[in-house]
């Protein structure tokens, strides 16, 4: 069955960094559009980024632009989301997703001195 699990959350100081993966399974990774979202305490999941099958094209969400990177290696069924320069609004669980159909159990991230 398809798997999608999420990792690299964490506690992190205003203006660090983090990186979060997403190992797939159950399906052909490298067929698939992959993306990043986020749910925050209170609000509504939003998309942070996406990635197309091959990584030649990338999208992210305003509040994301410049800061976060979503890349993909489809030898290893893994899509990444490196963030930089993290704000305590960033603050919330990320989940990847492959087609707003599969979801990973999401993984924490907090943002706070």
């Amino acid at each position: 069955q398809v798997q999608l699990v999420e990792s690299g959350g964490g506690l992190v100081q205003p203006g660090g960094s983090l990186r979060l993966s997403c190992v797939a399974s159950g399906f052909t990774f490298s067929n698939y559009a992959m993306s990043w979202y986020r749910q925050a305490p209170g609000k509504e999941r939003e998309l942070v980024a996406d990635i197309t099958r091959t990584g030649g094209s990338t999208n992210y969400a305003d509040s994301v632009k410049g800061r976060f990177t979503i890349f993909r290696d489809n030898g290893k069924k893994t899509v990444y989301l490196h963030m930089n320069s993290l704000k305590p609004e960033d603050t919330a669980v990320y989940y990847c997703s492959c087609g707003r159909r599969y979801w990973g159990q999401g993984t924490q991230v907090t943002v706070s001195s």
